[in-house]
C-alpha cells in the first residue's frame, strides 16, 4: 500500500505558481527578477469594489450564503452577460464559484467518462489538459499555430470531432497566446458542431478575458451563435478584467437546470460558498458605473505594452513574435535561438531523467531567469502532449513597461550568450 493514491501521478499543475520558489531563490542570490511569469494584472483593484466588500464585512454580511450565489449578484451577471452577449440568461443557470478554475474541474467531472474525448487548445491554459487526464478522459489537442496567430477555424477543428467528443473547451481571448477567435470563425465552428456533434456535446466557453482586446475589437461569445446557447458552458470571472486575481469570483452559466444543479452541489462538496462580501464587491464591480473607465484605462495600458513587445522581440535574432489582439500576453517562438545557441543538441544530450521533465524552451526559460533575471514560462506549462518539436516561451505584460523594457534588453543579450549557455548546462542545476 502506497501513502499517495495512484490518480494524483496524473493530475498537472499551474507553473507559473510553481516557478515562484524559483524565483525567490534567484532573489535570494541578490538577482533582481523582471517577472513575466504570473498572468495577473499589476493594477490594484478599483477603489469603490474594495468599499463595497469592506462594507459588506463591516455590516456583518460574513455568513453562509447560498452555494450557488446570492440572488443579487447572479441577477447582475445575468444581466451582464445578456447585455454584452445579446442573448437572453435565467439567472437560475448562473453558479459562482471561486474564481473561474472550478468550473473547468466540475466540467470534466460532470460530463466526461473515462475514455470521452475531450478537445482543448494547445498552448492552452495547462489545467484544461490537467483534469482532463486525472479524470480519465482522452486528451485531444487542437494545436494553434503561429501562422494563424494562435487563432482556429472550424476546417483545424472538424478532423479532431467523433462520436466519443463529449466536451471541447474555447478560450478566446486566449492565455498564453493572447489569439481571439471573431465572429465569422464562431459562426462557422457554431455550425460545424451543430452537424458533427453528438446532440449531449458541451462546448466550455471560457471568457474570463473578455474586457482584454485590442484595436478596436469587440469580444465575441461562441454562446451567442445559433443553437449555442443550450450547447454551452459559459464561464468568466473577475480576476483579470477586474484586477481581482486574489478576491476568487467566478461563475459558470450552465445549459440547463439539471446541469446547474450538478454545479450546485459540486460546490456543496467543495466549497459550500463563495463569500457574500465578495460577491457583493462583484456585484459593484459590474453596477458602479465608475468601473468601465477604469477597465478601458487598464486595458488600454495593456495596448501600449503590446505594441512595444512584440516589435522588440521580433527584433531579436531568432526570434519571431505572432501579434497578439487580446489578454496580457506574448508568445514568442524561440525555435531560431534553440538551433543558434545548441540548445536542442544540449537538451538531447541529458540524462533522461532530466529530459523526461525538461524541454529546450525550459531549457532556455531555467537559463534566462538564473543568470539573466527574466522569469517566463516555457512551452510545455501550457500543453504537453505533442509539443516536443515546439519551442516557444510565454511572457506576460502585466507588468509596467519599463520592465518590459529592461527585461526584453536582458533576453536580447542572454540569446546571444553562447558561452554563458555553454556554462549554464555544464554547470548541470536548475535544467527542470
Amino acid at each position: 500500500m502506497s501513502l499517495i493514491a495512484d490518480r494524483i501521478s496524473a493530475l498537472g499543475s499551474e507553473n507559473a505558481f510553481k516557478l515562484g520558489d524559483n524565483i525567490a531563490e534567484c532573489q535570494a542570490m541578490g538577482l533582481d527578477v523582471i517577472k513575466f511569469n504570473l498572468g495577473e494584472p499589476d493594477f490594484d483593484t478599483a477603489r469603490h469594489i474594495c468599499k463595497s466588500a469592506a462594507e459588506n464585512l463591516y455590516q456583518g454580511n460574513t455568513h453562509y450564503c447560498p452555494p450557488h450565489g446570492i440572488p443579487s449578484f447572479r441577477k447582475a451577471i445575468a444581466k451582464q452577460v445578456s447585455e454584452s452577449r445579446g442573448i437572453e440568461i435565467d439567472p437560475d443557470l448562473v453558479c459562482v464559484t471561486t474564481g473561474a478554475k472550478p468550473p473547468i474541474s466540475y466540467s470534466v467531472q460532470t460530463y466526461v467518462n473515462p475514455g470521452d474525448e475531450v478537445i482543448y487548445p494547445s498552448p492552452g491554459f495547462p489545467i484544461y489538459e490537467s483534469w482532463i487526464r486525472f479524470m480519465g478522459g482522452k486528451p485531444v489537442p487542437l494545436h494553434l499555430e503561429e501562422s494563424k496567430s494562435f487563432s482556429f477555424a472550424a476546417d483545424d477543428l472538424a478532423p479532431l470531432i467523433t462520436p466519443r467528443t463529449k466536451l471541447i473547451f474555447i478560450n478566446s481571448p486566449s492565455n498564453p497566446t493572447g489569439g481571439v477567435l471573431g465572429k465569422v470563425d464562431l459562426e462557422e465552428i457554431a455550425q460545424l458542431i451543430l452537424d458533427k456533434g453528438h446532440p449531449d456535446l458541451r462546448i466550455y466557453s471560457d471568457e474570463v478575458y473578455e474586457e482584454i482586446v485590442f484595436d478596436g475589437l469587440d469580444h465575441v461569445s461562441i454562446a451567442s451563435m445559433p443553437g449555442m446557447l443550450e450547447r454551452t458552458i459559459l464561464v468568466s470571472g473577475h480576476s483579470k478584467s477586474f484586477a481581482m486575481t486574489g478576491w476568487r469570483l467566478g461563475y459558470a452559466i450552465l445549459p440547463t437546470a439539471e446541469e446547474h444543479a450538478v454545479f450546485k452541489n459540486l460546490n456543496i462538496n467543495s466549497i459550500s460558498c463563495t463569500p457574500p462580501f465578495i460577491q457583493e464587491a462583484g456585484r459593484e464591480a459590474y453596477e458602479n458605473p465608475m468601473t468601465q473607465k477604469i477597465i478601458d484605462a487598464m486595458v488600454a495600458e495593456f495596448q501600449i505594452r503590446r505594441d512595444y513587445a512584440v516589435p522588440a522581440l521580433n527584433a531579436i535574432d531568432g526570434i519571431t513574435c505572432a501579434n497578439t489582439r487580446g489578454a496580457f500576453y506574448v508568445f514568442p517562438n524561440i525555435e531560431g535561438v534553440c538551433h543558434n545557441l545548441g540548445v536542442i543538441d544540449a537538451y538531447n544530450d541529458l540524462a533522461e531523467e532530466i529530459k523526461s521533465v525538461s524541454s529546450p524552451s525550459k531549457l532556455m526559460q531555467m537559463f534566462m531567469l538564473y543568470k539573466y533575471g527574466v522569469a517566463t514560462m516555457d512551452r510545455k506549462s501550457f500543453g504537453e502532449i505533442g509539443t516536443d518539436d515546439k519551442h516557444f516561451l510565454r511572457l506576460s505584460t502585466a507588468t509596467d513597461l519599463e520592465s518590459i523594457k529592461r527585461g526584453i534588453e536582458r533576453i536580447s543579450e542572454a540569446v546571444a550568450d553562447q558561452d554563458g549557455f555553454t556554462a549554464f548546462i555544464s554547470a548541470g542545476e536548475h535544467l527542470k
